[in-house]
């Protein structure tokens, strides 16, 4: 494992970092046993959010007694000074540290987002306050809108910005990367397999590493899930014209209209089990039909709850056409149910 200064925050981190989200499903004990085994393998960059749920919880209990050794990085979804502050001193306690390398905005993609964060009592403000105070050592920015994410670093307020970035959504690479490389921000790249659309970890991570000056940041939920990426890191990186055509295959194949599992839609009035639901098409090209209505059965039989109130078009950052996505992949399941008896 190699490490690197995170921009012009001066942090040094692992090439590589670990993603808080797939850590929820886990319990408390096996997602420390991961978290502290991901360390002994050289991963010292942790990515949370206090909106995943007990994700600071476990990553504190695997790391208060190594706090110094570990760069940890979180989020607040909060606009207001209060709400921030309110997450910030959560975060604290639950992440059992009296301070936060990496402090972030999360997912600011809209200009309202942005005129209430520095407004008078918005959260900019407040978090500023908090890093002057010591509670975090530098501030950041995440966003899902290339447009907006543009905007924020070019107001030279943010040490970081975080960014989807996979060589299916690899428009980042241009303006946004470039912007960031003048500014000295630390990039980090959130969804490296594209939310779960990428099964190929190999291919991923020849992408990737073309671009070592940021920090994709994989979930993991197993010990076999650090070894694979880890592994990676081990090796020389080659990209190929095989490599290249493989991923031209990807892209075509998923076009733009493909969920991230980011959740941002859920959770749905009606009850729909979103993400699962959207999901489906990918499950059947890795098993078979009967084995995926199996696994997908109590997700796809919530899909005819759906009103297409739009509520779940309204919080997607990709702004999808959630509804008629669910009824392609639900008739697409009725086939599969009744082709298997």
């Amino acid at each position: 494992m190699k490490y690197r200064i995170l921009g012009r925050t001066g942090l040094e981190v692992s090439e590589v970092g670990f993603g808080g989200i797939p850590i929820l499903r886990l319990p408390t004990d096996e997602a420390v046993q991961i978290l502290r085994y991901s360390f002994d393998k050289g991963i010292t960059f942790y990515d949370t959010a206090n909106a995943y749920r007990d994700s600071e919880c476990k990553i504190g209990k695997a790391f208060s007694d190594i706090r110094h050794k570990v760069v940890i990085a979180t989020k607040t979804g909060k606009r207001d000074a209060d709400g921030a502050l309110e997450h910030l001193e959560n975060s604290l306690k639950m992440l059992q540290t009296d301070y936060i390398d990496l402090y972030q905005l999360h997912q600011v993609s809209r200009e309202q987002d942005w005129q209430q964060l520095t407004g008078p009592e918005g959260a900019l403000g407040a978090l500023v306050k908090a890093k002057e105070a010591g509670k975090i050592r530098y501030i950041g920015i995440t966003s899902h809108s290339l447009p907006m994410a543009v905007k924020l670093i070019k107001t030279d307020l943010f040490d970081t910005i975080q960014f989807p970035f996979n060589f299916i959504e690899d428009e980042p690479k241009d303006e946004l990367h470039t912007t960031a490389r003048t500014m000295n921000l630390g990039l980090i790249a959130m969804k490296p397999f594209a939310g779960g659309a990428l099964a190929n970890a190999s291919l991923a991570f020849k992408f990737l590493r073309q671009y070592p000056d940021f920090i994709p940041i994989p979930g993991y939920d197993s010990i076999a899930s650090v070894d694979e990426v880890a592994a990676l890191y081990e090796q020389s990186n080659v990209v190929t014209e095989e490599d290249i055509g493989l991923m031209d295959k990807y892209r075509n194949e998923l076009g733009k209209q493909f969920c991230r599992r980011c959740e941002y839609c859920q959770p749905c009035p009606n009850g729909v089990k979103i993400t699962p639901a959207m999901g489906y098409p990918i499950l059947v090209k890795r098993m078979s039909p009967q084995i995926s209505v199996n696994f997908a059965k109590a997700a796809m039989e919530t899909v005819p709850q759906c009103t297409d109130c739009k509520t779940c078009i309204e919080r997607c950052p990709y702004e999808l056409p959630i509804p008629e996505i669910l009824k392609n992949n639900y008739d697409l399941f009725e086939q599969h149910r009744k082709s298997i008896g």
